[in-house]
């Protein structure tokens, strides 16, 4: 039986127990407190929204992810002025005689004397392109055919000194030598410099950091085969990297100022397979323009530098300019043309073969008659909310 010193003893261990029972459940549960309070922050910090950016733009664009006091790089913006002008026939026909013809005339005249009414159009772009109607060479033996041209290798000059960089021979006057003649043309065009395209002839070249590709045809029929051509030629610069592809023929009817079914039919036909210009040339007139899903098809830009006919009825032409907008490398919808009226003379009563930028009455009179055949092909000159004449002079 216990005393009761031995009672108070008990209590008071028991008493101790119960004291270090409590500070261990308070210990406990301010841990466990601490640690949902730490939890909850984290589940807080998590669940908060990241904001993200999607750039508006023409072209499609990656979102870009922002955060506080990351800056958001401004986006590369890069531009690319076209120019085309129609046929560059830079000789004549033997069998009319020298009187009155681009040969006599280049051989009275210094080269330069055929590009002093450009005003330097050519030389204010990235690049320049026409169609070259016109066999260079020293060649003899030619076709039995009504117009034969031919003009002095060293004609390629004249190219040069307008600002031309690169030019079509998918026409009906490139081989008019035969073969022989056409490769003196292309060897006269390398010594200058003179990029060429047309038929199996693919022009590539790369401005700005832009890979830029050039395709030329005969379009005088609408055929399942030269759709196919066109459909795996255009794929193919796509493969090779070609950001901007163009497209030239030469089709129509010669003198006709409305682009033909078989015209409009294969030049949309060439936008849906993914080129971004079409231009045209053949009919020795200027016929309209068109906006088709985005893109431009110039129907016929007409005769520009013409030795093809020393006193043509219809002397009005006109230089076909368009600035492309690029984005990070990404081609944009956003776009500008300038249609700028020319002469193909100085003169108005024979061609003198020296092409001229009009002003005045007589541009206003060019450019009129332009958008008049243009609204002959789908009753809109869609294309004029897209001019901005300023912007071509400001770049120049």
């Amino acid at each position: 039986m216990l005393g009761r010193s031995d009672l108070v003893k008990r209590k008071r261990q028991e008493k101790r127990k119960k004291s270090l029972i409590v500070v261990l459940l308070i210990v406990i549960l301010f841990i466990i407190g601490g640690s949902g309070y730490a939890f909850s922050q984290t589940l807080f910090q998590a669940e908060k929204p990241v904001t993200v950016i999607q750039a508006v733009n023409h072209s499609p664009r990656s979102v870009v992810e922002k955060t506080k006091g990351v800056p958001i790089k401004e986006p590369v913006i890069t531009t690319i002025t076209i120019s085309a002008a129609g046929d560059f026939t830079l000789g004549t026909d033997e069998d009319y005689g020298l009187q009155g013809s681009f040969v006599q005339t280049a051989s009275n005249n210094d080269f330069s004397y055929f590009v002093k009414g450009l005003n330097n159009i050519f030389k204010k772009d990235d690049l320049t392109m026409v169609n070259l109607e016109t066999a260079l060479t020293k060649e003899t033996k030619k076709k039995n055919k009504q117009f034969k041209f031919k003009g002095d290798p060293s004609y390629a000059k004249i190219l040069t000194l307008a600002g031309v960089e690169a030019v079509n021979t998918a026409n009906n006057h490139a081989r008019d030598y035969f073969e022989k003649g056409f490769q003196d043309t292309l060897e006269a065009l390398d010594k200058e410099g003179i990029g060429y395209f047309g038929h199996d002839l693919q022009y590539i070249t790369t401005i700005k950091g832009v890979k830029i590709g050039v395709l030329g045809y005969e379009g005088w029929y609408d055929t399942a085969q030269g759709r196919q051509q066109i459909k795996n030629d255009i794929q193919n610069l796509r493969q090779q990297g070609v950001q901007i592809v163009i497209v030239h023929f030469h089709w129509g009817v010669e003198r006709q100022y409305v682009p033909t079914k078989s015209q409009v039919d294969f030049g949309r036909y060439t936008i849906d397979c993914g080129a971004d210009l079409i231009l045209g040339h053949h009919p020795h007139v200027l016929q309209g323009i068109e906006e088709y899903n985005g893109k431009f098809i110039v129907y016929s830009l007409g005769n520009f530098m013409y030795g093809g006919h020393r006193n043509p009825a219809d002397k009005d032409t006109f230089v076909f300019q368009q600035t492309f907008y690029l984005e990070d490398g990404v081609l944009t919808d956003k776009k500008e043309i300038n249609v700028v009226p020319f002469s193909i003379s100085s003169v108005t009563n024979r061609n003198n073969f020296q092409p001229t930028m009009l002003t005045g009455k007589e541009k206003e009179r060019v450019k009129k008659k332009i958008i008049d055949v243009s609204n002959k092909i789908n009753g809109s000159a869609n294309w004029l909310v897209y001019e901005n004449e300023d912007q071509f002079v400001t770049n120049r």
